[in-house]
């Protein structure tokens, strides 16, 4: 037994053993691995693979808008890791410093581009971010040799003197400057109704003669706002239907309810709409759910679980609120759709203005509405309506109206039946009158050009040789004084057959795109193609300006609050010209995508 006992220690010592060795050989093997990954590493993308990757992060953060803190999110830069491994993320200085060489690279283009315009508008306004700093927006609009709407985001200039109208024309002059737009290249300025702005256009104005265009879509607001308020009948409709959402907002089993309702009656599951107080479109979209989700709202209210003792049952709309509702939302939809109408970039606006207030206003008075309320706000609007476009219908040469000169060269309201036979003539002589003169533009270069000629050849010895015979035969003064006469009598027929023609043709239907017209058509009338493109090219509003606040407000929110407002302005800037960022990022990978799948990074 004792021998037995010694020979399984033995033999078990040596299986310990031998099992101790395997395992520290095997450690050291994955120590030794690790560390030669650690001290050696993988291979890494080339520089040229490297450029296109980060580039297109760049994209992204610009497109999307996303903060540049993200390149430092874990979970993203896992995600990029996971993409391909062999690329590196650079840090978030480093994409900031892109941004700062995109933004300088970006200016440039667009300065080339606004190069070739003749003639530009610019849109206008003011606005404050979260972090209380406040910016001016400025957009350029115009018309590109194909006849295409052009809009480009100029800047979201950070303010920090006063908003005075001073300061206001000469941020304007500072922002056409830095994109070396001549002054006289801007036709017109679109503001909002500010008496700072206001006044800022005027000094321009006197400047440099720039038009000033006030934004119809802020009249077209200032119009429902003040007919809305005058009320008072309406102003309680509209704030019983306020309480009565914000009842469904604040209650979780209200709500949950409404949507048991909804599921039952078969409406559509829509959530409830709360309005805004200064905006009077999103009170419309209000009161339209509310009709929409008007019985499911009314059970809800009823269902004991909700209103056990009846007590809420007061925020529900009494019958002839609800009936003041339906009007009021059929009376109001003209002025919504005018509104989206006018506040459109791709196709022309400002050419319909005339025509839209003269519908519109017809509309407000024409339905037969039975409550008494509504009447009143009919009456009250057509008179909103009149005051405030009350110069649109007279025209004054001196003084010539921008949207009436815009209707004028728009094929679809050429015949101007909106105005009188008297003020529609005034328009078109004044139309007469400004293609003459760009027709005279026109020859100027070539009259310098002959004049340098004329210049060389009467210091050619040759030619002071014969100033006898000059003597002798009369000046060649007389003859070119009459010949200049001549060819400016040919130009006026010229120019006279031309706007006759244009005017005496049929009007263009109204569904047909006048841009499209003018595309086909400009050979034919060659001067006022000239002036199509400056008065077509005009916003209606300055709804463009607006919206660069909507981009430079998810920029500037309160996760990117220390963004200095520099950076806000960059990029705000890229983003809403990221057209072309993306164009010059997209020719950079086709031109370098075939070569990175070559090399089979991307599995």
């Amino acid at each position: 037994h004792q021998k037995q006992t010694l020979g399984f220690l033995r033999v078990n010592t040596e299986q310990r053993t031998e099992i101790f060795e395997n395992s520290t050989c095997v450690l050291t093997t994955t120590s030794q691995s690790r560390m030669d990954s650690f001290v050696r590493p993988g291979p890494s993308c080339t520089v040229e693979e490297t450029a296109v990757f980060t580039k297109s992060i760049l994209n992204m953060l610009i497109t999307d808008m996303r903060p540049l803190s993200m390149v430092d999110d874990t979970g993203f830069r896992n995600m990029i890791k996971a993409f391909n491994p062999k690329y590196t993320i650079p840090s978030r200085t480093h994409f900031t410093n892109m941004v700062e060489q995109k933004y300088s690279e970006m200016i440039d283009k667009l300065k080339s581009v606004l190069k070739e315009t003749d003639c530009v508008a610019l849109t206008t306004d003011i606005w404050t971010s979260v972090a209380t700093e406040a910016y001016l927006g400025i957009t350029c609009h115009f018309l590109g040799d194909d006849w295409e709407m052009q809009s480009l985001s100029l800047t979201t200039m950070p303010l920090e003197e006063r908003h005075t109208a001073s300061n206001i024309a000469d941020w304007l002059e500072e922002a056409a400057t830095k994109f070396h737009i001549p002054f006289k290249k801007v036709k017109a300025v679109v503001h909002d109704n500010g008496a700072n702005v206001v006044a800022a256009a005027r000094i321009l104005k006197e400047r440099h003669g720039w038009a000033s265009v006030r934004c119809a879509g802020h009249t077209l607001n200032l119009v429902v706002q003040n007919t809305l308020k005058s009320n008072k009948t309406i102003s309680s409709c509209v704030a019983s239907a306020r309480r009565l959402v914000e009842h469904f907002k604040k209650s979780e089993l209200a709500c949950t309810k409404l949507k048991e309702k909804q599921q039952q009656m078969g409406v559509q599951q829509h959530m409830l709409v709360q309005d805004v107080s200064t905006r009077w479109n999103r009170t419309l979209h209000m009161l339209s759910r509310l009709l929409e989700q008007r019985w499911p709202v009314t059970a809800a209210l009823s269902d004991p679980a909700v209103n056990p003792r009846g007590k809420n049952h007061y925020l529900d709309l009494k019958p002839e609120q609800w009936i003041l509702t339906e009007e009021l939302t059929q009376i109001l939809e003209p002025f919504e759709g005018a509104t989206v109408f006018l506040s459109g970039e791709q196709y022309v606006t400002l050419s319909a203005l005339p025509q839209l207030v003269q519908t519109l206003k017809k509309s407000t008075l024409s339905p037969a509405f039975e409550t008494t309320p509504v009447k009143a706000f009919q009456n009250l609007a057509a008179e909103q309506i009149t005051d405030r476009w009350k110069d649109l219908f007279t025209f004054k040469p001196e003084d010539p109206n921008t949207a009436l000169l815009a209707a004028a060269m728009d094929p679809r309201f050429r015949k101007l039946k909106f105005l009188s036979s008297e003020e529609s003539f005034k328009v078109q002589s004044t139309i007469q009158t400004m293609a003459l003169t760009v027709r005279r533009q026109g020859r100027q270069p070539n009259e310098q050009g002959n004049e340098s000629t004329t210049n060389t050849e009467e210091e050619c010895p040759a030619t002071q040789a014969q100033g006898s015979s000059r003597n002798v035969l009369g000046s060649s003064s007389d003859s070119s004084c009459s010949d200049e006469e001549d060819e400016d009598e040919k130009q006026n027929r010229e120019v006279q057959r031309e706007v006759l023609q244009y005017f005496g043709e049929h009007p263009l239907s109204k569904k047909e795109d006048p841009l499209s017209w003018w595309r086909e058509n400009a050979a034919r009338y060659p001067t006022l193609a000239k002036l199509a493109k400056s008065f077509l090219s005009i916003p209606a509003t300055s709804t463009p300006s607006e919206r660069l606040f909507s981009a430079a407000g998810n920029i500037a929110s309160k996760r990117r609050a220390s963004l200095t407002p520099d950076h806000v302005n960059m990029l705000t800037f890229l983003h809403c010209n990221h057209h072309f960022v993306i164009y010059s990022i997209t020719q950079l990978i086709d031109g370098k995508i075939d070569r990175i799948l070559d090399s089979k990074i991307i599995r």
